[in-house]
């Protein structure tokens, strides 16, 4: 079966009756062209099945379509549905994503940024990674790879977007408390992620504004979910008194930290309560159901397109945006008063 040329721009121009040009300008939907010729060169390109070269087309716009986006672990569902928003709201837009893994690694992280830059992505979306700099997506904004920062630390001159995190665990703190659970465990991301390290300082606000004093011993801050391991929770439940309450975030370390008191035999609520930070199929379905603290990933994948698309259009030189993503409690079925087994 022999294959045929490669259609190109002039046959579809010869095919819809305009020059070479206007067939390119309706195309790209770039300069001053009629939608009913538009329409007539669409079809044409459809009946042929044109596809235009992608390198030559780029190099004459200057432009890719392609942006970038790097996050911790593409395994973690927040992830996973952010990514998805922020696909669909950028292909409506024309643009292609790409996406890297990190593994936390900020070496890694660099390297792909590099990757990035050499193929010649239009734009970087960069989310939390350890010992961030602050100055960086800004350092990468002005130079030749526009970004935004995604809950990670990044300067006044950077448009980015971040999740409420302090106030989340502030609530699901607090809830705690008003149950009247003093010994409260706190299962997160690590302090050297802007995530981890605003949930430590909304658990304290809470704990301080009740006169109770912060226990670093009741704090396990990994360095990412996959490090987690069951034993954490095993030597948590073997502090004297033991927590009566978790607080954890809702990934791989919800699993583990359900796993740990469920092989000791603690019963949720009856012996112990627990509150989830971001909601998950695991904490909708368990039984009990998990009280948990919750924001809209979807809003955040779109919003995150958003600020990017501001940053590539003609308004690039606008003011740089933050977007602060709040946060609510959902109270399921998990959490009750302090029981007298953990005492």
């Amino acid at each position: 079966m022999s294959v045929g040329r490669r259609k190109t721009i002039k046959d579809v121009a010869a095919a819809a009756g305009v020059s070479i040009g206007t067939a390119s300008r309706a195309l790209n939907r770039r300069g001053r062209v009629s939608d009913e010729t538009i329409a007539r060169v669409t079809k044409a390109a459809e009946t042929l099945g044109y596809q235009p070269d992608a390198v030559a087309q780029s190099l004459r716009l200057k432009s890719t379509m392609v942006v970038g986006m790097l996050v911790t672990d593409l395994s973690n569902p927040f992830f996973a549905r952010v990514i998805r928003a922020a696909e669909r709201r950028l292909q409506l837009a024309g643009y292609a994503l790409l996406v890297g893994n990190t593994d936390n690694d900020r070496k890694k992280e660099r390297q792909l940024i590099d990757l990035f830059r050499r193929r010649r992505v239009d734009g970087l979306i960069l989310g939390p990674c350890e010992a961030e700099d602050i100055e960086m997506i800004s350092d990468l904004d002005k130079g030749d790879l526009p970004a935004i920062g995604y809950d990670r630390d990044f300067s006044e001159e950077t448009s980015g977007l971040q999740v409420a995190h302090r106030r989340a665990a502030y609530e699901a703190t607090r809830h705690l408390l008003n149950l009247g659970h003093e010994r409260i465990a706190l299962v997160s991301s690590s302090t050297s992620l802007s995530p981890g390290r605003e949930r430590i300082a909304g658990y304290r606000q809470a704990l301080s504004e009740y006169g109770l004093a912060f226990r670093p011993e009741l704090i396990r801050a990994q360095q990412s979910s996959m490090d987690f391991l069951t034993s954490e929770v095993f030597s948590l439940m073997s502090i004297d008194p033991a927590p009566t309450a978790y607080i954890s975030l809702g990934t791989r370390m919800l699993a583990g930290t359900l796993e740990g008191l469920r092989d000791n035999g603690w019963r949720i609520p009856e012996d112990v309560s627990v509150v989830a930070v971001g909601d998950t199929d695991l904490s909708r379905l368990y039984a009990p159901a998990l009280s948990t603290v919750t924001w809209d990933l979807n809003s955040v994948g779109e919003n995150l397109a958003e600020l990017l698309l501001r940053r590539l259009s003609a308004s690039s030189q606008a003011e740089p945006r933050r977007i602060i993503i709040p946060t609510k409690l959902i109270d399921r079925q998990s959490c009750a008063r302090p029981s007298q087994v953990a005492n």
